[in-house]
């Protein structure tokens, strides 16, 4: 497999909008102890960025990349740097190379990468690739395998591949070995309610899987979120249901409906992962407002306490940045959760359009926002510790230039320990969060309420959309509201348009049925 060229990491960065701002902002010489406000250490173009994840010292991130996957330097995060850049995963494959690969985990303890796709079900290759990153900077590709679902989200841990297998029959996580690609169990909530099977994919479609001390997250959309026992990878386990919505809720339901379902909250479990200690679990909700009527809107990221799974707590959660326009279309202004880690009393979160946001979550029921970041040329898919003085996020595309995706970053943040400002914004962190908590499985109704004016502090009835009249800010603030349109209108590389929610071209299939998804499996494996 070639390498793709590394002058992107250097040549014409000036001309992009996002290094432009942060040359203007003056921070690209700043280090984190000497940081007095909430901006950017540093950036690097890495085009098309999508997942990133982050080795356990800070010293180097990997990024997933639509077509491949980067390794960028973070020694220095006012300058990081791409070191490696692996593109056309699965070429030698027939049907390769593979496509629409917008996730990456490390398995740190064995020097393993994975690289999953297609994300969106491209119709062509479907697989995994597994590399030896014991060099960072000169990965090798260990195995390669074919899979008999689309690859939207994966993890790996203690040298076994988890992955979301959505076959419409199922839906559930599958284990592979990492070295082999072996094929080693399965679970399922078809195992639990047969029932699952009647309602539509996209209200019980597995988005995510995390895997840590043995026991897999699993984000089920509508279905909700499940703990597993994974600890024999061939035979996982069921531990708990932490929330979700009843199979009752979806069975027989228009497809409009579930469509619409799909799309705004409750529900829309997108991500989930606990803190080190495994007592404090968040879950990101990734939701819009449907029809424009105010019904939805973005969603939040859930802090459960689950020291006993089997009675999980809801303490309290982030709310989402404003947004003037929370519709899941072309035009909407996405400021919905998507990936976040936590380490060290600290929240690290994404939120497309809404940038990036630091809490202190050192008293779950209480979180305080220490610091938020958003401009009109980012979009951020994730956001991860590094060290105790900086993270990192990555932006999937910067809507200010001609091609937005070649305009996406890896991009470098202070950790901060009290309450800072952004230059030029006017939100100042000074959350006052309402700790609601219930033992209740399902939650309550999470649909934002309108308000005529934009409201800067976060509670937990705090509105999710700012005014109407709130008009998009051309400097990088807190409250600047971004113009990034949705993955919606980015063509995928097989020409298609890639979308959500979770899945693009799925999100179409929201409304079908087992039967149906049986019939289209069919033809898919045929073509």
């Amino acid at each position: 497999m070639r390498r793709r060229a590394l002058l992107r990491a250097t040549a014409g960065v000036g001309g992009l909008g996002v290094f432009g701002t942060l040359a203007a902002g003056g921070v690209s010489g700043q280090s984190a102890s000497r940081q007095s406000s909430f901006e950017p250490l540093g950036a690097v173009n890495v085009p098309k960025a999508k997942e990133l994840v982050v080795d356990p010292a800070g010293a180097y991130a990997y990024v997933a990349t639509t077509d491949g996957f980067a390794v960028v330097d973070l020694s220095d995060p006012a300058a990081p740097a791409v070191v490696f850049d692996q593109p056309d995963i699965g070429a030698d494959q027939d049907g390769g190379p593979v496509r629409q690969i917008f996730d990456v985990k490390l398995d740190a303890a064995n020097d393993l990468l994975v690289a999953t796709g297609a994300a969106q079900g491209s119709g062509q290759l479907d697989g995994v690739a597994v590399f030896d990153v014991s060099d960072p900077t000169a990965p090798e590709r260990v195995v390669f395998f074919e899979t008999p679902f689309f690859n939207h989200n994966c993890d790996v841990d203690a040298g076994v591949v988890y992955l979301c297998g959505n076959d419409f029959e199922r839906n559930g996580i599958v284990a592979y070995d990492a070295r082999s690609g072996e094929r080693l169990g399965d679970w399922s909530v078809v195992d639990v309610d047969e029932r699952w099977q009647e309602a539509s994919f996209g209200n019980w479609n597995l988005h995510d899987v995390h895997v840590t001390d043995g026991v897999a997250y699993l984000a089920q959309w509508d279905a909700g979120t499940w703990m597993v026992d994974v600890s024999d990878p061939t035979a996982p386990e069921l531990i708990a249901r932490v929330r979700g919505r009843p199979v009752e809720t979806f069975l027989d339901m228009a497809s409009d409906e579930a469509r619409r379902e799909a799309i705004e909250p409750p529900g829309n479990d997108h991500f989930a992962a606990p803190d080190p200690s495994g007592d404090l679990l968040g879950i990101s909700v990734e939701s819009w407002d449907a029809g424009g009527d105010g019904s939805g809107g973005p969603g939040r990221v859930h802090l459960y306490d689950v020291s006993d799974p089997q009675n999980p707590r809801k303490l309290s959660a982030l709310l989402p940045p404003e947004t003037d326009d929370p519709s899941y279309s072309n035009e909407g202004n996405w400021t919905t959760s998507h990936n976040f880690e936590f380490r060290d009393g600290l929240s690290y979160t994404s939120w497309y359009n809404g940038g990036v946001r630091l809490h202190d979550i050192s008293d779950p029921t209480d979180p305080q926002l220490l610091g938020a970041w958003r401009s009109e040329n980012t979009s951020f898919w994730s956001a991860q510790a590094a060290t105790d003085e900086f993270f990192v996020a990555s932006s999937r595309r910067d809507p200010t230039v001609s091609n937005a995706r070649q305009g996406a970053a890896v991009i470098t943040f202070p950790v901060v320990s009290e309450p800072v400002t952004t230059p030029g914004g006017t939100e100042t962190p000074t959350p006052s969060p309402t700790a609601t908590p219930t033992a209740t499985a399902t939650p309550p109704s999470e649909t934002p309420t309108p308000s005529p004016t934009a409201t800067p502090t976060e509670t937990e009835t705090a509105t999710a959309t700012a005014s109407p009249s709130a008009s998009p800010s051309r400097t990088p603030t807190a409250t600047g509201t971004a113009e990034a349109p949705s993955e919606t209108n980015e063509p995928t590389p097989d020409g298609s348009s890639g979308g959500g929610p979770g899945f693009g071209p799925w999100a179409a299939l929201a409304g079908i049925g087992l039967g149906a998804a049986r019939y289209l499996r069919r033809g898919r494996r045929e073509d």
